[in-house]
């Protein structure tokens, strides 16, 4: 019976996911799930890719988390369309949040939508969004073997973020390891080594994500 439900719910989250792609797609926009066990450094990794492509490209950004606003106050300091989702203990965000955040930000004018889920590695990757890629973020804080210990966020997702490699020396963090276990799960996972503090890793980034926002509006094109 348990089972069932569990199933239901999922059944119907797929449904509104769908209806948020339609939604996104209709406004030639890119949609990014970007997901992270907390303290990994995924607000200050927007803030950094905001400073660095606000100016080229139109971003907007959903914030969730289990309370407060700080997260969306950082980044309304850019002045770029942000809205909080705050889930009251809920450990994920799901598509129905989305679609009800939504509606608070200006779709049409925007080109690309960054949403930051709630920090966790497990009940994320099992809700869809409506988004086009899922971003996973592992900073050498949290150490090496995550990806064997949570192979589903990095199966689910097609970016791999490594965070605060300039703290590297100061840990026992094994990025060779890190990154063959996580191609083992994932094969095509396109990895990227950065840190927000100076500014590493950036660069190629920054470029990826504006090559696939000018990818996604190409393929509107035609």
């Amino acid at each position: 019976m348990e089972i069932k439900v569990l199933s239901n719910i999922l059944k119907a989250n797929q449904a509104i996911a769908a209806e948020n792609q339609q939604l996104f797609q209709k406004n030639q926009l890119l949609a990014l799930n970007l997901i992270s066990s907390p303290g990994s450094g995924k607000t200050s990794i927007l803030e950094k890719t905001i400073e660095l492509l606000n100016s080229t490209i139109r971003l907007g950004i959903i914030e969730g988390d289990l309370q407060t606003s700080k997260d969306a106050e950082r980044i309304n300091v850019f002045g770029i369309p942000v809205v909080q989702i705050n889930t009251e203990g809920g450990c994920h965000l799901d598509a129905n949040m989305i679609k009800m955040a939504l509606p608070g930000l200006p779709l049409p004018e925007m080109d690309c939508l960054i949403i930051e889920n709630v920090g966790n590695l497990v009940c994320p990757a099992s809700y869809f969004l409506g988004e086009d890629s899922k971003i996973v973020v592992l900073s050498v804080t949290e150490g090496d073997d995550k990806p064997s210990k949570y192979p589903i966020i990095f199966r689910e997702s097609q970016i791999l973020l490594i965070n605060k490699i300039d703290l590297l020396p100061f840990t026992n963090f094994n990025l060779d390891i890190a990154k063959e276990d996580a191609l083992q799960i994932n094969p095509d996972l396109k990895i990227f080594e950065i840190s927000c503090k100076n500014g590493q890793g950036f660069e190629d980034w920054t470029t990826w994500l504006a090559k696939k926002v000018n990818k996604k509006n190409d393929s509107f094109h035609y």
